[in-house]
């Protein structure tokens, strides 16, 4: 009797380590050298250490200037999307309401969609969408601004597209990709936005930046 109750508390105390393990688990923090290269820019490449988003300038759907000063200390979700796509855009956008009324009440996580099509996206295409879709203002900040600007975001910052360019007239980005970014300013995970599957991964990861 006494060795069944020995194997028995063993397993009690196997089980307790295992999900101590489990809360504590970390996410891997991303840097340049860790992605494909086809997805990063060439000037940053190489880079295998202290990697994070660079600072931006954008406005968002009410007009207002959105800097990464809005995002201080915040854990994000950075998409890229126009409000024309017919394809996978309005999958992706659905899935950014399900991650924002997850978090409703979590001052503390944050959401970012950059038109790849600024010049048509406008404040006014932007306000009209975002009500629409039931985007949060205090929480969602849907964007546009110089084309050039966010294009080099989304190569040398977020990683997002596979394809080279210079943000120029003829240059165009399409990608479904979900970037989370932690309050460091630094990459934490990157997950299909179509796939119901990563979508769940994405909120998991959340609530371990969280703690």
């Amino acid at each position: 009797m006494f060795r069944i109750r020995l194997i028995y508390l063993c397993f009690i105390l196997i089980g307790l380590s295992s999900c101590n393990q489990d809360s504590k688990k970390q996410l891997p923090i991303y840097n340049p050298v860790d992605f494909k290269p086809k997805l990063v820019d060439k000037s940053v490449r190489n880079v295998s250490k202290n990697h994070t988003v660079a600072d931006f300038s954008l406005t968002n759907q009410n007009g207002n200037n959105i800097t990464n000063k809005d995002y201080e200390n915040k854990i994000y979700v950075v998409d890229f999307f126009f409000t024309s796509c017919p394809s996978i855009c309005p999958i992706m956008t659905n899935n950014m309401v399900k991650i924002q009324d997850e978090f409703i009440n979590s001052d503390d996580i944050m959401l970012l969609s950059m038109s790849v099509t600024p010049e048509i996206d406008n404040v006014q295409v932007l306000k009209k969408y975002a009500i629409e879709k039931g985007v949060n203002d205090s929480k969602w900040n849907i964007t546009t601004g110089p084309k050039k600007h966010i294009y080099e975001l989304a190569r040398k910052s977020y990683f997002a597209v596979v394809e080279q360019g210079d943000g120029g007239l003829q240059d165009f980005i399409h990608t479904p990709n979900f970037i989370l970014i932690d309050t460091k300013k630094q990459i934490r995970g990157i997950y299909d936005g179509t796939d119901e599957n990563e979508i769940s991964r994405l909120l998991a990861d959340i609530k371990i930046l969280k703690g």
